[in-house]
């Protein structure tokens, strides 16, 4: 009987012994056979997380992030112990003693699937598994994946610490709302650094992974339960006492989304044309990945006050050439009329409207009701008080008509419901008075039809300080200063007088004024100056100057188009100019970038300087990987440099133009400034430019520099059409310039233009009196009259002849202007007028 009882066990034993071998077998040949072309675990040593690139201002003051995640790598050793031990606490208890899986969790899983009959099947991944899934496996649910995921976790926990496998976790984990990584996360839900995180907000951190979809607003309840659970969790594992426990589990849900704290975004200044042209220019350069992705500290050339006084320069022209239209547009967007029953619903609905909210001191509102004059509107993020009602008068619509599209424009305004209806959605200010501030009453304000750009620079380094591309770039994301190819018109001009100041000429040379009739296939050509006179023979400098078309075409005509086309190819301001007659009058379109960055070689004396909007670039780990200026300060290492001297900077740039023929330019374009078409410059520094006004007032322009600072502007409409017969240059973009330059001026100065050697003063006798001219040594003022080889006419002849001193401001007519000024326009060219080749 022993021996049978015996027998019996030993053949049991025997046959778990052998059930187990080849169970160990089995179980070890399908591990064997899914760790095969398993990928390398060893990559994430040289983890390199896509994270958030971040632009800064010169001053080092975040302006701008971009991103595809919301990321901010957080090295281990920055993390609080709080944060690790909640995200612990919530997903893997056991995480710092097993071997990267945790087999009572898997039996417990195991056993409640068994018992639920597979309706509740819990997780049972440890931090380590997860590491491996999100960064190596798919999410598929299935036995091959999950293998692989234990072999894998095994491997890495043998490869890497503790401490390292959770960095990893921490900074990859998705925690909802577009948040990749605990310390993106902290700045989303609580505007937070994770060292200023509570234990509840930790925990809700913690508490995202199980359903980051769900919403802290939607699901408020079922995360807050979500939260406690991870806080009991912490004080059971020893990370709170239980006061702490009771406590913080006590507190309300707080975030962001629920308005408890204020956005991080809107501790940035609103994105702007400057800081989305960066990321057009180095998505360019580094690939949109790298950007995106990269990590990337950028920091901008941009002054942030100088660019807020050049977008509200613009706006001001805009609005000021807007609204002496006088019609009415609106914003487009309405209100439905059951949403204006309550204060809450109304505003809500206003804060989805799809209208600017960039422009300072403009708030959206809706027309709430009307009444016989007046209209009622509701203001966003503003409560109407007795000081300030909330009304539009009827004497603040009396400006305008009502655009009315395919039909005839309605009758001026008398009273507010001929303009608004309600549940309009419009713009507002503040009106107030000048001297006081005193509180006047809400004004209507509309975003002009008209745009333009704007940009101002330095013309040594190339940094741009300022850059606006338009009205508002909520409104239109079109960045007219480096993307809108524009007529320049009489802005091209100095390029040709430079090109004829290298080729013979001096500010003397006298060339004739004086019908042209050119053969093109188009037929006929007969350019005109923009007055329709002639003035006969004059000099170079009145032809800049007072912006003469036919002395330009002779002088083209003269030392021929195509060397023309080559100083405009080098400096920057075309990268083909066909070699046309109509193109030396500005008929090629350009950006007002290259324009801009092209007349800065007028004032650095010639040398090339390519604009920038970047000084640096820095990788995620420190290392500069671009850096704008390139010259060498031989003294800088110094410890201290000799009293009165300052550092030495070597230079290498290229010379795009003799230093002469630099000088002379800029001295004709401050002769423009001070009695041409750009006399309404008042600076006090010297100042040199040339306004520019196409065929027909299609586009006007304005580009002018100091000795250190060079800036443009031009307005017209995104779909070329005339400004009308009073736009000029000198009356729409002087203004802007004007407004800009004066605070520019303020805090970088200017001195008088550098004068080069080589050449020596001597005094000229023009009509209007004797300037002191600029001459290379061995040259004189040439006798000869050039006319470019066209047909002379006898003065006597010319039809409408004038002479040179008859362009004075009696030979000027007095217009209005779209603000009701009125102004006195000089009859003098200031644009190219054709009609060749389909030109404007």
């Amino acid at each position: 009987m022993i021996r049978f009882v015996l027998n019996f066990f030993g053949a049991v034993f025997s046959w778990f012994v052998t059930a187990a071998v080849f169970l160990a077998l089995i179980v070890g040949g399908v591990f064997w056979i899914y760790s095969r072309d398993l990928p390398s675990h060893e990559v994430l040593a040289s983890y390199t997380p896509k994270t958030i690139s971040r632009i800064y201002s010169g001053e080092g003051r975040l302006i701008d992030e971009f991103a595809e995640e919301r990321r901010i790598f957080v090295p281990s050793e920055e993390i609080p112990d709080l944060v690790k031990h909640a995200f612990v606490s919530a997903e893997d208890k056991f995480f710092y003693t097993h071997h990267g899986y945790d087999p009572r969790g898997m039996a417990a899983a195991a056993v409640e699937a068994v018992r639920t009959r597979g309706e509740s099947v819990r997780g049972a991944s440890t931090i380590t598994q997860q590491v491996m899934k999100n960064f190596l496996l798919d999410s598929s649910r299935s036995v091959e994946r999950k293998v692989k995921e234990l072999i894998l976790a095994t491997r890495l926990e043998r490869t890497l610490s503790k401490d390292k496998i959770l960095e990893l976790y921490l900074n990859e984990i998705f925690l909802g709302q577009n948040s990749a990584g605990v310390a993106a996360a902290a700045q989303t839900y609580f505007n937070k650094p994770l060292g200023e995180l509570a234990p509840h907000e930790a925990a809700l951190l913690a508490a995202m992974p199980q359903a980051p979809s769900r919403s802290v607003v939607r699901d408020k309840d079922r995360i807050t339960e979500r939260r406690n659970y991870v806080l009991r969790e912490m004080w059971q594992n020893g990370y709170l006492t239980e006061a702490e426990y009771k406590s913080e589990a006590a507190q309300p849900l707080r975030s962001v989304q629920n308005g408890d704290y204020p956005a991080f975004r809107q501790s940035l200044p609103p994105r702007d044309y400057f800081t989305d042209e960066i990321r057009r220019q180095l998505s360019a350069q580094f690939g949109e990945d790298e950007f995106f992705g990269g990590g990337l500290s950028i920091r901008a050339t941009v002054e942030p006050q100088l660019q807020q006084i050049a977008a509200k320069a613009l706006q001001d022209a805009l609005e000021r050439y807007d609204r002496g239209l006088g019609l009415w547009r609106g914003t487009g967007e309405t209100i439905p009329a059951e949403e204006l029953a309550s204060e809450d619903r109304w505003r809500a609905a206003l804060a989805k409207a799809k209208v600017p909210r960039d422009i300072e001191g403009w708030y959206p509102a809706v027309v709430l009701s009307l009444g016989k004059t007046d209209a009622e509107i509701g203001i966003e993020g503003i409560a109407p008080t007795e000081a300030e009602p909330q009304v539009i008068p009827a004497k603040d619509v009396q400006w305008a008509r009502k655009m009315m599209p395919g039909r005839e424009r309605a009758r001026q305004a008398r009273v507010a419901a001929d303009l608004l209806a309600v549940g309009d959605v419009v713009l507002v200010r503040r009106m107030t008075e000048d001297g006081s501030g005193k509180f006047i009453r809400w004004t209507l304000r509309q975003v002009p039809a008209i745009q333009g750009g704007f940009m101002a620079m330095d013309v040594t380094t190339g940094r741009v300080h300022a850059m606006q591309g338009g009205f508002s770039y909520q409104a239109s994301v079109f960045n007219r200063a480096t993307q809108a190819q524009r007529q320049p018109g009489s802005a091209f001009k100095p390029f040709v007088y430079a090109a004829a100041l290298d080729n013979g000429y001096t500010p003397a040379t006298i060339v004739a004024d004086e019908p042209i009739t050119v053969n093109t296939p188009q037929g006929l050509w007969t350019p005109k100056n923009s007055g329709g006179g002639f003035y006969g023979p004059t000099p170079l400098r009145t032809g800049i100057e007072q912006s003469r078309n036919l002395m330009t075409i002779r002088i083209a005509q003269d030392i021929g188009m195509q060397t023309v086309a080559k100083y405009a190819e080098r400096f920057g301001v075309y990268e083909h100019l066909s070699p046309f007659l109509a193109n030396s009058l500005g008929a090629q379109e350009t950006t007002l970038f290259k324009m801009v960055a092209a007349y800065a070689m007028f004032a650095n004396g010639g040398e090339r300087v390519e604009p920038t909007l970047v000084d640096r670039v820095q990788d995620r780990w420190g290392k500069t990987v671009y850096r704008h200026d390139k010259r060498v300060c031989t003294t800088c290492q110094m410890g201290a440099l000799p009293a009165g001297q300052a550092p030495i900077i070597v230079s290498d740039r290229e010379r795009v133009m003799d230093a002469i023929t630099a000088y002379q330019t800029t001295s004709m374009m401050e002769g423009v400034v001070k009695r041409g078409s750009g006399k309404g410059v008042k600076l006090p520094v010297p100042v040199a430019g040339k306004t520019g006004t196409t065929n027909d007032a299609k586009d006007v322009w304005f580009i002018g520099f100091t000795s250190n600072m060079v800036a443009g502007c031009y307005l017209g409409y995104d779909e070329p059409r005339s400004l009308g017969s009073n736009a000029f240059g000198g009356t729409l973009c002087v203004p802007v310039f004007n407004a800009f330059m004066r605070q520019a001026v303020k805090q970088y100065g200017g001195t008088s233009f550098k004068v080069p050697p080589g050449g020596y003063f001597a005094d000229v006798s023009y009509g209007n009196g004797v300037i002191s001219e600029y001459f290379r040594n061995g040259t004189v003022a040439a006798s000869r009259v050039v006319d470019g080889g066209f047909q002379r006419v006898p003065k006597e002849q010319l039809p409408g002849f004038k002479k040179s001193s008859d362009v004075t401001e009696k030979a000027a007519k007095s217009v209005t202007t779209s603000t009701g000024k009125k102004k006195v326009i000089p009859k003098k060219a200031d644009y190219g007028t054709m009609s060749s080749g389909g030109l404007y």
